[in-house]
């Protein structure tokens, strides 16, 4: 996620249908000078147009919303193409909910009882482009995709988009990575593309979770610890 704001403080929206977690949640982040809550909503739909007024660099999601779900409202996010990170923050560390986040696109999955300083830190990495999984959701995820993928890859992965998916699982954004391998944002965008493709993947997450759960790449997706 690239920072166009001149102070460069990170505007998140937060999105949960409890008062008491919001004002908890927004307590805690801002505390810290370059995290600011520019809103809040209580509902998906709420969300959905706050989003869209305010375009914050990154939105905090509960997943259990009435009118819309946090899945419901990042699929809206990324069907309108909206530049904007998606951190799910939920208590919910069931497989098929992981995995239907990462699949709607979202940038993060991390459960509400992290430390404070780990969703903060969620917060900035999803705004840095990372994708962040919940430490201990890493190996549940991971085994259940491997156990997924019996079958071998349609169409093998070109030097080239291993070097890109590599890079994606390291957390560097598309024009990091196209400076690294000088070639275009778009250049990698494309690449990206074939890369979701081939893997059946809808999300950078899902793509660097099922790279290396087939031994593609090595497991360096940013973990909270």
């Amino acid at each position: 996620m690239v920072n166009e704001n001149i102070d460069n403080v990170i505007r998140v929206v937060l999105a949960d249908d409890h008062v008491v977690v919001r004002a908890g949640i927004r307590q805690f982040l801002e505390q810290y000078p370059d995290i600011q809550v520019v809103a809040e909503a209580s509902n998906g739909q709420e969300t959905c147009e706050i989003l869209e007024k305010q375009k914050p660099d990154v939105a905090v999601l509960d997943i259990q919303m009435p009118l819309m779900s946090g899945i419901e409202v990042t699929r809206w996010i990324r069907t309108n193409k909206l530049s904007i990170g998606v951190l799910v923050l939920t208590a919910f560390d069931d497989d098929p909910y992981v995995q239907a986040v990462l699949q709607a696109g979202a940038n993060g999955y991390v459960l509400k009882t992290a430390e404070p300083q780990e969703i903060v830190r969620a917060v900035r990495d999803v705004f840095n482009g990372k994708s962040v999984l919940d430490a201990t959701l890493t190996q549940k995820l991971m085994t259940k995709l491997a156990g997924r993928e019996k079958s071998p890859i349609i169409e093998q992965l070109t030097e080239r988009e291993l070097q890109i998916l590599n890079l994606t699982g390291k957390g560097f954004t598309n024009k990091a990575i196209g400076v690294q391998l000088g070639i275009s944002d778009r250049t990698v965008q494309n690449h990206l593309a074939n890369i979701f493709q081939k893997l059946n993947a809808e999300s950078r997450t899902e793509a660097v979770m099922r790279g290396v759960s087939l031994g593609l790449i090595s497991p360096n997706i940013s973990e909270i610890s």
